[in-house]
């Protein structure tokens, strides 16, 4: 039935020299799964003084991860980690209690030439027992992330659990996401292959479901779990999101994630009043908005 399912339009939002597309949260869901919050980067050419420039800020609560089609991020944060993020790999920070971080175009794509910038930013929110643990960063090359062909669809699943196969990002509760591509038209059942709340974010083409089409910049929810079957155009890309719901609401302030209130006010003053650990050698600030609550 039709109304088993949400239909959801990118917002759009201004990422310094950047815009993206925002996903999620909206008003009707806040989460799928233990998935708060995601962001469609691109795809825009950029160039020519035109670059991804995020400076230092926080976050607490939940975990980051990017994950490119295609251009280039720099990733450094206060726990010391410095990676280079290209197409097909993955990079997870977690949060935890605290950490700051930035997000920029690597030098060697800062020149004459002009490139696509195309990929995705989702935050996981941290179980309630692990969002004040250490912060952390990992970084999984894209030739670990485990692929296979199902018929007319090459799977990869990028997190989790999902078609059989297991990434080697598990997260910290039970969840997947899987980039999906087909190569002609074709019907995918779901049934036994993930499990919990799932949305599907649309890349490329389109899909049909319910007699529904849905297309690039949208994403669809089911509010019936994993039981979907949705039809696939020829040439159509896909990410499946989603996983078992935390049992507590989460609540976001700016960058930060917690099933507390409480909790985000001590990191807005944490932050004004400089007492995140910084990213080394690197003296840049974001401040807070000024947040009315």
């Amino acid at each position: 039935m039709a109304n088993n399912k949400l239909i959801v339009d990118e917002k759009q939002a201004d990422l310094g020299n950047f815009m993206v597309g925002r996903l999620l949260p909206f008003r009707k869901k806040r989460q799928v799964g233990p998935f708060t919050f995601i962001d469609h980067m691109g795809p825009a050419q950029m160039g020519h003084g035109n670059y991804m420039d995020v400076d230092q800020h926080p976050h607490i609560g939940l975990s980051t991860l990017t994950y490119l089609f295609e251009g280039a991020v720099e990733h450094k944060d206060s726990t010391g980690a410095h990676a280079i993020i290209n197409p097909g790999d993955v990079g997870f920070m977690t949060s935890g209690k605290g950490v700051t971080h930035t997000e920029r175009t690597p030098t060697h794509q800062r020149g004459q030439s002009v490139f696509t910038m195309h990929g995705y930013q989702i935050w996981v929110a941290l179980p309630k027992d692990l969002e004040e643990m250490e912060p952390r960063f990992d970084f999984f090359p894209k030739d670990d992330i485990p692929t296979k062909t199902l018929g007319e669809v090459d799977v990869k699943t990028v997190a989790g659990n999902a078609f059989g196969l297991s990434s080697p990002l598990q997260g910290y509760s039970p969840l997947f996401m899987v980039d999906i591509k087909s190569k002609s038209e074709t019907t995918l059942n779901l049934r036994n292959q993930i499990e919990g709340e799932v949305a599907f974010v649309i890349v490329n083409g389109s899909i049909m479901s319910d007699g529904k089409k849905v297309e690039a910049g949208q994403m669809l929810i089911s509010k019936t779990d994993a039981e979907c079957e949705i039809c696939m155009d020829k040439n159509t890309q896909i990410l499946l999101f989603g996983g078992e719901p935390l049992p507590e609401e989460r609540f976001l302030m700016w960058n930060f994630v917690s099933h507390s209130k409480e909790r985000l006010q001590q990191a807005k003053i944490d932050w004004q009043q400089k007492r995140f650990p910084q990213v080394p050698n690197d003296f840049t600030y974001i401040p807070i908005p000024d947040y009315k609550k």
